[in-house]
């Protein structure tokens, strides 16, 4: 398979979910900004909308949405637990948090990174986040993970996007279990690895 990424964006999280599921992959660095590959290859003619991330399968066929490709890559390794099994009430939790994710943290950073962005929506994005983040850390009372005690796709996603946190000036200090959550996380052999293959960390 391929992943194609660009660097401290939200396909850090299919990246750990390949290491975590032990699956073997290419890793193809996609500029989001020039939409051009290493090799000066259009990333259009890939992903006509120049977005992270991508997985093209061994068949050639190529996922895009993170949320779809996390959960792709957990049913590739079953063993793994990185999703319950499909069918079951669990993964429906699983799906219900990916949603969260997706929807209320990851767009609603969107704003921030827009340097046309009025000063006045950029505090009420802060604020909403904020909302949500209180809201999830106060779902993780007595849970080693998001979604209990075991390591899953969803973890992955949250810590790539929490990362945007410390960029925009969204203050996680007030959100204990998160931060937690987020150094057990980060303490991974594969979320480590993953890290450092993109030049997030030394």
């Amino acid at each position: 398979m391929k992943l194609y990424y660009s660097t401290g964006a939200c396909s850090l999280s299919p990246h750990i979910a390949l290491l975590e599921a032990g699956l073997p992959f290419d890793l193809i660095l996609a500029s989001t900004k020039t939409k051009k590959l290493a090799d000066g290859t259009d990333y259009l003619t890939i992903n006509a909308r120049g977005q992270v991330p991508l997985l093209e399968l061994d068949n050639g066929e190529r996922l895009t949405e993170g949320p779809a490709i996390v959960q792709y890559i957990a049913d590739q390794a079953p063993a793994s637990g990185l999703a319950p099994a499909a069918g079951t009430l669990a993964r429906y939790r699983l799906m219900e948090m990916l949603n969260f994710i997706t929807s209320e943290l990851h767009k609603g950073f969107s704003p921030l990174f827009n340097p046309a962005m009025p000063d006045e929506a950029k505090a009420i994005a802060r604020d909403k986040l904020a909302g949500n983040f209180a809201w999830l850390d106060s779902q993780l009372e007595g849970k080693t993970w998001l979604l209990g005690e075991t390591f899953t796709v969803a973890d992955g996603y949250l810590f790539t996007v929490s990362n945007w946190a410390r960029l925009v000036g969204v203050d996680l200090a007030p959100y204990a279990r998160l931060n937690a959550l987020r150094e057990r996380i980060a303490a991974r052999p594969a979320v480590q690895a993953a890290m450092k293959a993109e030049g997030l960390i030394k």
